[in-house]
C-alpha cells in the first residue's frame, strides 16, 4: 500500500530533492531583503548570480507561495506575508542584536563619525549612518572608491570593482597611480585595515575594517571618520575599538 502525504503540494515547487533550488530561493529572499522593496528581477539575478530566466521563474514561485509580492507597479518585488511571519516568529523566540544596537554602543563611546556599509551586491550600500555627523553618500564613494577608506576596502575584497572606476584625483593626496593603488589593496588584505588621509577631502581622515558573515566572507565594512591627527592608522586604541566593533557586527549585515 502506498504511503499517503496529505500535506504535499502538487505542481512545481521547491522539494527536498532540489537542494540547489532551495538554496537559490533563499538567496533570492535574502537579495530582496538587502536590496529593498522594488528590487527588479534583473537586480536580483545579478545579486544572486542566478541566470535571469531561472531567477524570474523562481521569483514567480515565491510570489505564488506568498514569500514575495509584486510591487504595485509590477516592476519589482518585496517581501511577502509568509516571510514577515517567519521573521516575526524568529523575533518573538529570542532577542536579536541588530546593527543599530551595535552602532549605538560604538557611537556612545567615541566622538568620531561611525558608519557601516555593505558590499554584498558587489556595490557599496550604506547600512547605518551616524545622524550626528556629515554623511558621505554611497554614490560619492562608489564613484571614487580609491579615495575613501571604506571604498578601498571594497576594492580589496571585491577586486572586480576595479574595472568600473576611473582613478581621478580629488585632492593632491589621492592615489591615482594603478601600481600604487594595487600595493595599497594588497596591504589592506594583509592587515585587514584600510586608511585614508586627506584623499577625499583636505583635513579629513578615515579608518575602515572588514565586517564578515558568520563564516569568513567579507560582506561589508565598519568605518570611523574624523579629522587628520585624531583618526590615524597609528592610533592603536582607535584601531582596536574599530576591530572590536566589526567583530560585534559579524553575521548581522
Amino acid at each position: 500500500m502506498t504511503e499517503q502525504h496529505p500535506h504535499r503540494r502538487d505542481g512545481p515547487g521547491f522539494g527536498g530533492q532540489q537542494p540547489k533550488a532551495v538554496q537559490k530561493a533563499l538567496a533570492m529572499l535574502e537579495a530582496v531583503a538587502h536590496l529593498g522593496a522594488g528590487a527588479t528581477a534583473k537586480q536580483i539575478s545579478v545579486y544572486t548570480q542566478v541566470p535571469p530566466a531561472t531567477a524570474y521563474r523562481m521569483l514567480n514561485l515565491l510570489v505564488a507561495d506568498g514569500f514575495l509580492v509584486r510591487t504595485p507597479d509590477l516592476s519589482g518585488f518585496a517581501l511577502g506575508r509568509r516571510t514577515s511571519e517567519l521573521a516575526y516568529a524568529a523575533a518573538a523566540s529570542e532577542p536579536v542584536r541588530t546593527v543599530s544596537d551595535v552602532l549605538e554602543e560604538l557611537r556612545a563611546a567615541t566622538r568620531h563619525n561611525v558608519y557601516v556599509a555593505s558590499f554584498r551586491s558587489g556595490m557599496l550600500r550604506m547600512v547605518d549612518t551616524d545622524p550626528d555627523h556629515e554623511v558621505v553618500p554611497a554614490s560619492t564613494i562608489t564613484r571614487n572608491p580609491h579615495a575613501h577608506a571604506v571604498g578601498k576596502l571594497l576594492l580589496a575584497y571585491r577586486p572586480r570593482a576595479l574595472r568600473r572606476i576611473q582613478l581621478r584625483a580629488l585632492t593632491a593626496h589621492t592615489v591615482v597611480d594603478p601600481v600604487a593603488l594595487r600595493a595599497q589593496l594588497t596591504d589592506i588584505l594583509a592587515t585587514e585595515m584600510s586608511f585614508e588621509r586627506e584623499e577625499s577631502r583636505i583635513g579629513r581622515a578615515a579608518l575602515a575594517v572588514p565586517v564578515r558573515e558568520r563564516g569568513a566572507e567579507v560582506v561589508g565594512g565598519l568605518c570611523v571618520q574624523g579629522t587628520v591627527g585624531r583618526v590615524s592608522a597609528e592610533n592603536a586604541e582607535l584601531v582596536e575599538f574599530l576591530r572590536h566593533g566589526a567583530a560585534e557586527l559579524n553575521g548581522l549585515l
